[in-house]
């Protein structure tokens, strides 16, 4: 596959996710043919959102979009991934830590927005952050299911767990008795609604024993941002096979709903190497790994065999390692990486 490169400056940041704007208001008035929405990586989710446009004349830009959360300014950070339902656009929050741990409450949120109300003046962002109920539920799903799951290994779990209780308890927090001894970190990076109204989440962490990687389908997301929030439930476990290499570990990196009732998704690392990543220390097969483009489905029916979802694949993105969106527009692929501090937008 022969792809182009668009490069952009954001704010001298990295982005994370790319979502097709649907809002043609928001595109003509930045006098736009097509868009697509990115959130960058570092601050909190209302100053991390970015629109990637090409123009009428055909030329792209970037532009950081002005947004206001309201009481929640300066309360999230780690915006990983972006997926649009029932005329809403969610951004959820990577509910991990940094490298080296421990877990951040502030990763811990999901937002959403408008996007005719990007048109014109600060966008209203509706901000919940749900104080690691999205991680207790996603966990007993995990611990529920018959797939057999990587351990976490002694450092991750001291450092991203352990770690994480004893601040908490040292602090009061309410939130820890939302999390267990046994739990696994999660991290978030890619998220998709199907048609029944559920949101699919890939984890870049955990991946199953054998590698392959992880998605939870939760229930009830919208509820959170009712006046008297009901907060989510997780349904079930999936791991996508056949798409994992041989002695490596991949996670998700992005996922896109498709015409045909499907899911493309990227996978590829579980953690970047170089940045001091406790993951990787525990477990090294997940570091020097390439992006790969895949397709898999969902199961009519639920069985125990049916968390197991037959994949193939797309396209091999090396020497890529860091594609971190995906979409699918006009038969085309675009995608987005997070390399040297720039926003890279690949063409296909």
């Amino acid at each position: 596959m022969t792809l182009r490169l668009v490069e952009f400056v954001v704010a001298g940041n990295e982005a994370s996710d790319l979502l097709p704007v649907r809002s043609s208001a928001l595109l003509r008035s930045y006098g736009a043919r097509r868009g697509f929405w990115t959130v960058l990586d570092e601050g909190p989710v209302e100053r991390c959102l970015a629109l990637l446009l090409e123009l009428d004349d055909g030329t792209w830009t970037a532009r950081h979009v002005t947004a206001d959360a309201g009481v929640e300014n300066g309360r999230t950070e780690d915006g990983e991934a972006l997926a649009h339902h029932d005329g809403w656009v969610y951004v959820f929050g990577s509910h991990f830590g940094s490298k080296a741990g421990p877990l951040r409450p502030r990763r811990a949120f999901v937002a959403r927005f408008r996007e005719d109300d990007a048109a014109a003046g600060p966008l209203p962002v509706h901000v919940v952050r749900n104080r690691f109920r999205l991680h207790r539920a996603v966990n007993d799903a995990l611990a529920a299911s018959p797939l057999t799951l990587l351990p976490a290994g002694e450092r991750v779990r001291d450092r991203f767990i352990v770690e994480t209780l004893a601040r908490g308890t040292s602090r009061a927090k309410s939130w820890v008795s939302r999390l267990a001894p046994d739990d696994l970190p999660l991290n978030v990076e890619a998220a998709a609604f199907t048609p029944a109204g559920t949101v699919l989440l890939g984890l870049r962490f955990p991946v199953t024993e054998a590698g392959e990687p992880i998605l939870v389908e939760v229930s009830g997301v919208p509820g959170m941002f009712a006046a008297d929030p009901v907060w989510p439930r997780a349904l079930g476990a999936y791991a996508v096979t056949g798409v994992t290499p041989p002695g490596e570990l991949t996670g998700f990196r992005a996922m896109v709903p498709t015409p045909d009732g499907g899911y493309a998704a990227v996978i590829g690392s579980i953690d970047a190497l170089g940045k001091g990543s406790v993951l990787l220390d525990d477990h090294p097969d997940g570091g020097a790994v390439t992006s790969r483009h895949v397709r898999f489905r969902l199961p009519v029916g639920r069985t125990d065999d049916s968390c197991r979802l037959v994949g193939e694949l797309a396209a091999d993105l090396a020497p890529f390692h860091h594609v971190e969106g995906l979409a699918e527009l006009d038969g085309r692929p675009f995608y987005v990486t997070d390399e040297d501090h720039r926003v890279a937008l690949w063409v296909g």
